[in-house]
């Protein structure tokens, strides 16, 4: 057995030994463990939401171009209707009498003409022989032309009773759908009238027009000028209905109005979407997503990698190579999915903490690991995800 120095001594040593075993362990357990996300450059589509609300591709406004009782409606109301389809018929029977009238100023045109052709020719025959004087020619060569005048004008006569009887069946000017018609049958019609009879519409395609700040405008186009975005005209438009359904089309960019509203500051772009089952009708509220420029080497943050303080002034927290912690004032213009767009202040290669820093400051050494398991809000390429969100940033 041990003596009581022996065992004193051994006690001793082995609480040297444990104090200096946690005095070893004390410099792991102060340096805390943070997630890093290392950023990258990538390509990406900028958008932006605008409100808007559709319109009919092509309107016609059906009005008689003569006086007339309606005979008969040759059209279902809310129906489709083609370009050159009877609609409305009116009692055509003066009309009818006039072209019956021009007829016959006509045949009586020609007549006429016949006999002052012969005349004609029997004076040419004569005045060679000296029977008939050259005045006297002369005259029946006028009495021709006057004929053939006659002729003429009882054609083009003749034309125009035809057109107003035309005019008596009034055609659909397009192909569309149709409203409701203004008038029944037996009401009275007149010629070029303030109300119309009915309106066609064409709903396929159809335009969507919406409305984007003309200071916005500006800035795309310096950007676009400068070099620093991409241009964007060219991708699809997506639609989405008030009830927040996504569109099963997608537009395209048609243009741009050349004037801005003074009203509202805003300027009108004009999109044009297929609507082949008529689901988008006129005058209904939409919102479209448009692409505005493309950024080819766009710097994305993680949301939880940036701070903002009660200045709003926007930060993040970056490990040097030296595995330090350093505090980088940033400024973020919207998010992309689940990131932030950074303007200024982070670059390609920065390692962004994201995760542990209630347990971290400014010029503390960290341990750093990568995390894995970031969701990317942008597809490479410059194709947008779904999660597009255009809210401001700082």
């Amino acid at each position: 057995m041990l003596n009581n120095k022996a065992l004193i001594g051994l006690l001793a040593v082995s609480s040297l030994l444990t104090a200096c075993g946690e005095e070893a362990a004390v410099p792991s357990r102060m340096t805390p463990q943070v997630t890093i996300v290392t950023l990258k450059s990538e390509p990406i589509t900028l958008t932006r939401e605008l409100p808007g609300r559709t319109s009919p591709f092509k309107v016609a406004e059906v009005r008689p171009q003569v006086n007339g009782i309606v005979k008969q409606q040759l059209f279902r109301e809310g129906g489709r209707v083609e370009a050159n389809q009877p609609l409305y018929q009116l009692d055509d029977a003066i009309y009818r009498a006039d072209v019956d009238n021009a007829q016959a100023i006509l045949q009586r045109a020609n007549a006429v003409m016949h006999i002052a052709r012969l005349k004609a020719d029997r004076s040419e025959e004569l005045v060679s022989d000296g029977a008939v004087s050259k005045q006297e020619n002369d005259s029946a060569e006028a009495d021709l032309q006057a004929a053939r005048a006659d002729v003429a004008a009882a054609k083009a006569g003749l034309h125009r009773a035809e057109i107003q009887l035309a005019y008596a069946r009034i055609t659909s000017p397009i192909t569309g759908r149709i409203g409701k018609s203004a008038v029944t049958q037996g009401a009275l019609v007149t010629a070029n009238q303030a109300a119309a009879l009915a309106t066609v519409q064409q709903l396929d395609p159809i335009y969507v027009d919406v409305t984007q700040s003309a200071a916005e405008l500006v800035s795309l186009r310096r950007a676009l000028e400068a070099g620093t975005l991409g241009d964007a005209t060219h991708l699809p438009v997506r639609i989405f209905l008030e009830d927040g359904s996504e569109f099963e089309y997608k537009g395209k960019l048609e243009f741009a109005e050349a004037s801005v509203d003074p009203s509202t500051g805003s300027v009108l772009l004009r999109v044009v979407v297929p609507n082949p089952d008529h689901m988008l009708l006129p005058g209904m509220y939409v919102r479209a997503i448009a692409g505005s420029g493309v950024l080819e080497k766009a710097i994305l943050v993680p949301q939880e990698g940036i701070a903002r303080d009660p200045n709003g002034t926007t930060s993040a927290m970056v490990v040097t190579e030296e595995n330090i912690v350093t505090q980088r004032t940033v400024r973020v213009s919207r998010t992309i999915g689940n990131r932030w767009l950074v303007e200024e202040g982070l670059h390609t290669g920065d390692r962004v903490i994201v995760a542990g820093l209630q347990k971290i400051r400014p010029g503390a050494p960290v341990q750093a690991s990568e995390r894995s398991d970031t969701q990317p809000s942008a597809v490479p390429g410059g194709v947008q995800a779904p999660e597009v969100s255009a809210r401001q940033g700082s």
